[in-house]
């Protein structure tokens, strides 16, 4: 099985979708590829498509932080990554045909990883892991088993938290601390 770093470079030219005529660059993941904790959103914004990087924006921020209080982790304790590693135009939702695409390096990358936590952030990311259509406020505040005993809790995306939505940042907290518990038992 390739490493991290072997997967990195291959996908770093991949046209298998139309999204690699408009991005800038792919965006990876950032982290610690020995994390057991892995953050998965949905895919890259203007910002990220920019710099190459997940979650360095105002979401990023908000996101170090409420894990560094909640979790006691800073970004180097943990992976950070999206179901897509391009921008779509305009911010719009992943298409079913760009996911599926970009589903292999999705699936190599966590084969890599082999988190023992995966807490999706946001209503996308937590459907499409989780193969259903139920939103993210029924999903969320449980523990979900996902394929390889790897544990997914789903909570809100930090851009719901910070459009003023202060049950969403309690919410979002008290999942963080789910995800804790379930990588201390693990």
């Amino acid at each position: 099985m390739p490493d991290l770093a072997e997967i990195e470079a291959a996908c770093k030219d991949c046209t298998k979708c139309p999204l690699a005529a408009t991005r800038t660059q792919v965006v990876f993941g950032r982290g610690d590829p020995g994390a057991d904790l892995v953050f998965v959103g949905e895919a890259p914004g203007a910002e990220e498509d920019a710099q190459g990087f997940p979650f360095v924006g105002r979401s990023g921020k908000l996101l170090d932080r409420l894990v560094l209080e909640e979790i006691g982790l800073e970004r180097d304790g943990f992976f950070v990554m999206n179901t897509l590693m391009c921008r779509p135009p305009n911010n719009r939702d992943p298409l079913p045909e760009e996911l599926a695409a970009c589903r292999p390096w999705f699936d190599a990358k966590l084969d890599a990883l082999d988190p023992k936590v995966i807490v999706t952030l946001g209503n996308f990311a937590s459907k499409a892991l989780l193969g259903t259509t139920t939103g993210i406020t029924k999903l969320r505040g449980q523990t979900y088993e996902w394929r390889d005993g790897i544990a997914l809790v789903p909570t809100f995306h930090p851009a719901a938290v910070l459009r003023g939505n202060a049950d969403a940042m309690a919410s979002m907290r008290a999942d963080l601390v789910r995800a804790k518990h379930v990588l201390q038992a693990r």
